[in-house]
């Protein structure tokens, strides 16, 4: 095979290539921006404050250490949706019945109808975890989003390098002898010398 004619493939194969990095980086994104926007949006809309910073709210020890970075907050990331979630909300419901589920609650509740305590924990603890798999599913859209944004930016520099590799691919292409062969032969195993014996 002529060795200008393996260049030319090599550097078509690395133009395609950075096209595709190109279009898989824009895609990425865009389904970025697309998750950010749409949970920022959607929570803003929810209008969730975080408890002000020096707060009661924020003294016990499963809350505070998670939710002092962001204190007097409006509530508009993922980040902040899955602290909310796991570290406010999930600490409050357990302090409902004492750390029994909405499962357990209702399915005692339903054996014991006239049990008003029980009806009340069971309204209660159903709105608090309605309100938590909300935000814990915000958070995960958003977490798909950022990903997004590493893929994108993955492929942003490795469509640049291969945009670099082709243009030396092009370069060399260029420079090579038309009639110039590329060298596939491979030299013949050295023989065996026979020992010497004195």
């Amino acid at each position: 095979m002529r060795r200008r004619t393996f260049d030319a493939i090599t550097t078509s194969i690395g133009i395609g290539l950075t096209l595709v990095l190109l279009v898989a980086g824009g895609l990425a994104l865009w389904g970025y921006n697309f998750a950010n926007d749409n949970v920022r949006d959607q929570l803003s809309a929810q209008q969730i404050y975080f408890p002000a910073k020096g707060s009661d709210a924020l003294k016990p020890a499963d809350i505070g250490p998670y939710l002092n970075k962001y204190a007097g907050q409006k509530l508009t990331r993922g980040d902040q949706a899955q602290a909310y979630a796991d570290h406010f909300i999930a600490v409050h419901l357990r302090e409902v019945a004492d750390g029994k589920t909405y499962a357990q609650v209702s399915s005692a509740a339903q054996a014991d109808p006239n049990n008003a305590q029980l009806q009340q924990q069971a309204n209660t603890l159903f709105k608090g975890e309605a309100l938590r798999s909300m935000l814990l599913e915000a958070y995960a859209f958003w977490k798909i989003g950022q990903i997004a944004l590493w893929a994108a930016i993955a492929g942003f520099v490795g469509a640049a390098v291969m945009a670099v590799l082709s243009a030396l691919g092009a370069i060399h292409l260029r420079r090579t002898d038309p009639a110039a062969e590329l060298d596939t032969k491979t030299a013949p195993p050295a023989a065996a010398t026979e020992p010497v014996i004195a």
